[in-house]
């Protein structure tokens, strides 16, 4: 899945960030005895890796979609069936099309006569994702499946489908003729199945209330670093998630996300957002990342970490994420600087 902010090509920076801190102030404990918390998830690429090496995981995304996937490659410890898996993959795969709410409202032939003919989708794609989507559900309800195969059959539902999508990469507005890869044909395609012996648990909360709830060692954020809010952005991949057919509006078919906006997007309360979760972390690590381009500044963030504790910074230049070629905005260079921001937290006994 194709994802604004995705830390994939940045996994090994952070990790080895990560266990550099770890290191260097004398961590002696195993992974397997250490709880990482990673509280904007998005697609589950940071906790799954940490997942990996051994750590029990505490991941979560207000973003509804955010949590399925990610409740299937953290929650999911092997304990699916690979042989049902793939069946239930060919089923679904099988299925007629049908002319849902998807399709009836974000495909180009389930729009006409309407004020907006929307194009988010082939009307062929729309028509599919419609009757695998609610053929999940039924057999949820029928107990034809369990809840684990359920978000993992949602999940892989949710990348397919965003593979297919006729946008230049987020849903804020689709493209006027069909794309070459909007034009093929959905195959619902398995996700990964991260097998692991940990503790587990993923949430779907906000994470400025979360925090006030856990604990654990080390503590993982990756909040938006801009004024666009994720709710917008993906808001059909949400619909999709949720089935719940909502009232939309406008030329981009927007449901409503009143409370599903984050503070980090707001530039009156992202500091404030960020020493609330800093104060209220009963966390020994905390780990922030953040860019040059972001609307919270470097020192800014400094000052606020080095209140509770030790502060490091790590550094690294990458090549700008693809997505801002196609939101038509002008910057000076096609690189950017990636910060990991540390702090030893002192906690009190």
């Amino acid at each position: 899945m194709n994802y604004i902010g995705s830390k994939f090509s940045l996994i090994d920076f952070l990790k080895s960030s990560i266990y550099k801190v770890l290191n260097e102030n004398g961590e002696t404990r195993k992974p397997n005895e250490m709880i990482f918390a990673d509280l904007f998830a998005g697609t589950g690429i940071v906790g799954g890796s940490f997942k990996e090496d051994g750590y029990s995981i505490i991941a979560n995304d207000i973003q509804y979609y955010s949590f399925v996937i990610t409740k299937h490659m953290i929650e999911n410890n092997g304990n699916l069936d690979k042989k049902r898996c793939n069946e239930l993959i060919n089923t679904l795969n099988n299925l007629d099309g049908t002319e849902g709410f998807i399709y009836n409202n974000y495909s180009f032939g389930g729009t006409v006569g309407q004020e907006y003919r929307r194009q988010y989708f082939s009307d062929y794609n729309a028509k599919k994702c419609d009757a695998i989507r609610n053929t999940l559900d039924e057999w949820l309800e029928d107990e034809v499946i369990n809840q684990d195969e359920f978000y993992f059959l949602l999940g892989s539902l949710i990348n397919s489908i965003d593979n297919c999508a006729n946008t230049a990469l987020v849903y804020g507005a689709y493209l006027k003729k069909l794309k070459p890869k909007a034009q093929t044909k959905m195959v619902l395609k398995p996700l990964q199945i991260m097998h692991g012996k940990v503790n587990c648990k993923v949430y779907n909360e906000d994470a400025c209330k979360l925090i006030n709830n856990i604990r654990g060692d080390i503590l993982y954020l990756d909040p938006p670093y801009n004024d666009r809010q994720y709710c917008s952005n993906y808001h059909i991949l949400e619909t999709i998630a949720r089935n719940d057919k909502p009232i939309i509006h406008g030329k981009t078919g927007l449901r409503n996300y009143e409370s599903q906006k984050s503070l980090f997007c707001s530039k009156s309360q992202v500091y404030s957002a960020l020493e609330n979760m800093v104060a209220a972390a009963k966390f020994k690590y905390i780990f922030l990342s953040y860019n040059n381009e972001g609307i919270m500044s470097t020192e800014g963030i400094e000052s606020i970490m080095k209140k509770y504790g030790k502060y490091y910074v790590f550094t690294k230049d990458y090549q700008r994420f693809k997505s801002d070629n196609n939101e038509n905005r002008k910057h000076k260079t096609n690189r950017t600087v990636e910060y990991i921001h540390c702090l030893i937290k002192d906690l009190e006994d």
